[in-house]
């Protein structure tokens, strides 16, 4: 693997301006070898110079070490390179240095001025040297005058080109890895941001059918559970006084109390199982069953609270009868002409009539309550709204909990369709529920 990002930035553990301990052990090597060349040219330079043998090999010495800055300083030890041709030294601070400038990211012009230089004075010394020792040597064989231009032009492109070309592929090629590597972490990066906000994406899907499944349950079973507590509580008050009643009574919570076993069995079996049917297999624990498959298998389970296919708009009558069973003075009118609805429209129609009367009976126990059905051009409207409650009875007092999730569920029902809810007192000191759902409401995704 290779270190990207800030991983990088803690990788150059190397002294100063060396990136690794390596490169600056390898550039040591590079200036002592071109140090000790240089040295023992300088001995050869200072003769014909008239220097002092020291003080050329002093100089030579100064000059190789320049390549302890290459990476630092490239175009420095160029020209010092091409200073010290005419001395006819440092061959390989020449090799070095070019090689260095070339795979740099200095501009290319830089490059091609420096080695241009590095070459013409290459070239004028090969030539120039090349001339005074065929001169000198009076007893060497002739040699035509065209070998002079070859030569020192042979020398010059010996010099220059390989270590400019070389330095040229490996900086394109350093260049690209890098680019590749900038890419990686690129790709990296949005990887990471499309995984963060996948899992958020999936947080809220389940949060989303946690609430689901709890306004399902909470619709579902409350309703049967209320009624159960308020004809318990009528059964209490009527026990001795009129034991034909009492029996009715307690004949109703018992309908009552197996209709709600029977809905939670269904809930549990969904839970269990990820499936409204009873005949679905087990899951295995290795394979746990996701959760939104539970949600929609708990909002099946749930339409079929009532009967096989689901609560209805046919079935508020049935609904106001079991409130008017438990105590309840409430009437039912319908405006309009009745016809077929979708199912989600008129599942959450009665889920709303259902839920509006189960708080009558938590909240308001004994008020009288108007149920209003308008079947409209292109919507359904429905509204429940009763009356202040009488004086309370602490004989008959059912003393219903609430959770203060009713309104919720019904306006997150409602608004899920499309439609438009609206609860709050009346100026009468009853309460009202009211909503309005589209004739041919699609689920909201």
């Amino acid at each position: 693997m290779t270190t990207t990002g800030d991983d990088r930035t803690t990788a150059m553990t190397g002294p100063w301006w060396w990136e690794r301990w390596r490169g600056a052990a390898l550039d040591a090597g590079l200036a002592l070898a071109s140090a000790a060349e240089c040295g023992a040219e300088g001995v050869e330079f200072s003769g014909d110079a008239g220097l002092p043998t020291p003080v050329g090999v002093v100089f030579g010495v100064l000059a190789g070490s320049a390549l302890l800055f290459r990476r630092r300083w490239p175009i420095a030890v160029v020209l010092i390179s091409i200073a010290i041709t005419p001395a006819q030294m440092g061959v390989l601070l020449t090799v070095v240095g070019l090689y260095t400038l070339a795979a740099s990211e200095l501009p290319r012009r830089i490059t091609g001025a420096l080695a241009g230089m590095s070459m013409a004075g290459t070239l004028i010394v090969a030539l120039v040297r090349t001339s005074q020792d065929m001169a000198n040597d009076a007893g060497s064989p002739a040699i035509g005058s065209e070998f002079v231009p070859f030569f020192a032009v042979t020398a010059a492109i010996g010099v220059t080109a390989p270590p400019v070309l070389l330095g040229l592929y490996v900086g394109a090629r350093r260049r690209l890895v890098e680019g590749m590597r900038e890419r990686a972490d690129s790709l990296e990066r949005e990887l990471q941001l499309l995984a963060e906000r996948a899992e958020e994406r999936a947080e809220w899907a389940r949060n989303e059918e946690r609430t689901r499944i709890a306004r399902e349950m909470h619709d579902v079973v409350a309703h049967r559970v209320s009624l159960m507590v308020v004809h318990a509580a009528a059964l209490q008050a009527v026990a001795r006084k009129d034991p034909e009643k009492a029996v009715k009574n307690a004949a109703l919570v018992g309908d009552m109390g197996r209709q709600a076993l029977t809905e939670l069995r269904e809930m549990l079996g969904v839970l269990r199982t990820g499936d409204g049917t009873q005949n679905a297999k087990p899951v295995k624990p290795a394979e746990p069953v996701p959760l939104a498959a539970v949600g929609h298998a708990a909002a099946a389970a749930a339409s079929r609270a009532v009967d096989e296919e689901g609560p209805s708009l046919a079935d508020l009558d049935e609904l106001v009868g079991q409130s008017r069973a438990a105590g309840m003075a409430v009437d039912l009118s319908v405006e309009g002409e009745s016809r077929d609805y979708a199912g989600d429209v008129e599942q959450t129609a009665y889920r709303v009539v259902q839920e509006a009367l189960t708080n009558v009976h938590k909240h308001a126990a004994g008020a009288k309550t108007h149920v209003r059905l308008a079947h409209r051009t292109s919507e359904i409207a429905m509204q429940v709204e009763n009356e202040p409650p009488p004086e309370p009875d602490e004989a008959a007092d059912a003393r219903l909990p609430s959770g203060g999730n009713g309104l919720v569920g019904m306006k997150e029902r409602v608004m899920a369709l499309g439609g438009v809810f609206v609860s709050g007192p009346t100026d009468g000191g009853g309460f009202r529920v009211s909503a309005v759902l589209p004739a041919a409401a699609q689920a909201a995704p």
